[in-house]
């Protein structure tokens, strides 16, 4: 199980064990992180599991979709490093990533 580091909204770092197969947003709302709201159940429709990831894994991470970079569009928080946590599969390439969950904005 990948070793992940979870940033709050607060600034405060967690490392948390995530399970190869799931999303890195069911992986951080499994390990009690709430404010990350989810509120689409992971169907790339809503952006609020916006995250900004360690911009060195971004080679591991699968290319983004046409509807995710329109979703992270509506975030006043989108830089660089942005995603959305459900549209990312936990693999054993994102051990030791740092992930920030955004502001909401």
């Amino acid at each position: 199980m990948p070793k992940i580091v979870v940033v709050n909204q607060a600034g405060e770092e967690r490392e948390i064990e995530a399970q190869s197969g799931i999303t890195l947003m069911e992986a951080i709302r499994d390990n009690g992180f709430d404010e990350l709201l989810a509120l689409c159940g992971g169907c790339c429709s809503c952006a609020t599991c916006h995250v900004h990831v360690d911009p060195a894994y971004a080679d591991k991470l699968p290319p983004m979709s046409a509807d995710e970079d329109d979703l992270l569009d509506s975030s006043d928080e989108r830089d660089g490093n942005s995603r959305l946590s459900c549209q990312i599969p936990v693999t054993d390439a994102l051990e030791g990533v740092k992930v920030t969950i955004a502001q909401e904005g």
